[in-house]
């Protein structure tokens, strides 16, 4: 049986103790992707919560917080679906009790580079709301997407730094059979601006064929040239930290407009050589 709550005092009433908890933290507008979350979710953890929440602390004035899409009834069937045990969709008040709040979590450094340089601030939102939701919740595991892969970093780093005593699980990027990324954003787009936005993953998979960091770079920039429905905010290669990239396990990123709608995808890539 999948309980739905909305509030703090239901969500103490229905978990259980004694138990490894596991939290998938979720936006709503489910796809694919969100469930291969609950899976593994449902795989390592004897009690699975699923929070849906739209945060309007990390979207930015210019942003697409109005028009996100909610689809509350479809997601609560995707969760039920997946056996899981709490859905967890609180109002903003119920998160945010005496409004948006004063003091909010600092994302530091590598929250300034990348996303953080195109949407200042959002790391800062990000990072308040799942701390709020782990102290709310108090899972064992979290399982978050690798596709938000700056994401995922800093919220190891936070849980590591502040002690929080929750192992953060990272999941791989599920894609649809063309290689886009699954993404709430992607019903935004044309089918024409859908053609075109598959030149995020064939740059990704191009890059990732080379082993010398310019190498990778130069392929992907040139796939990426190609498309003029594509416009490019960052292509970076990182070392798997998100650090400067050197010999062994790195990740190659892009964000891009497609149409109105910005997208972001990775994938990992090792190198033999930096420079």
């Amino acid at each position: 049986m999948t309980y739905v709550i909305h509030t703090r005092d239901e969500l103490a009433g229905v978990t259980k103790r004694a138990v490894t908890r596991a939290v998938v933290m979720t936006m709503g507008a489910l796809h694919e992707g969100h469930r291969q979350l609950m899976r593994e979710a449902r795989r390592r953890g004897d009690e699975v919560i699923v929070t849906i929440f739209v945060n309007p602390l990390q979207f930015g004035p210019n942003e697409d917080f109005d028009k996100y899409p909610r689809t509350l009834e479809a997601d609560i069937e995707a969760c039920r679906a997946e056996g899981v045990d709490v859905v967890f969709a609180p109002a903003r008040d119920e998160v945010y009790p005496g409004g948006p709040p004063s003091i909010t979590m600092n994302a530091g450094p590598l929250g300034e580079i990348l996303e953080g340089a195109s949407r200042p601030g959002h790391f800062a939102g990000m990072l308040t709301v799942v701390h709020k939701l782990l102290m709310l919740t108090r899972p064992d595991l979290a399982f978050f997407g690798e596709k938000d892969f700056q994401q995922l970093a800093l919220i190891r780093r936070m849980a590591v730094d502040l002690e929080l005593g929750v192992e953060i699980v990272g999941v791989p990027t599920v894609r649809e059979p063309d290689g886009l990324a699954m993404s709430s954003r992607n019903r935004y787009l044309s089918p024409d601006e859908r053609q075109a936005a598959l030149a995020l993953s064939r740059a990704l998979r191009e890059g990732a064929t080379h082993t010398e960091a310019e190498a990778a770079l130069t392929a992907a920039r040139k796939i990426l040239a190609d498309e003029p429905g594509v416009r490019v905010d960052y292509l970076a290669l990182t070392g798997a930290d998100l650090g400067a990239p050197a010999a062994g396990p790195a990740r190659l990123l892009v964000a891009a407009r497609v149409g109105a709608t910005r997208l972001i995808d990775n994938v990992p890539l090792t190198l033999e050589k930096a420079a």
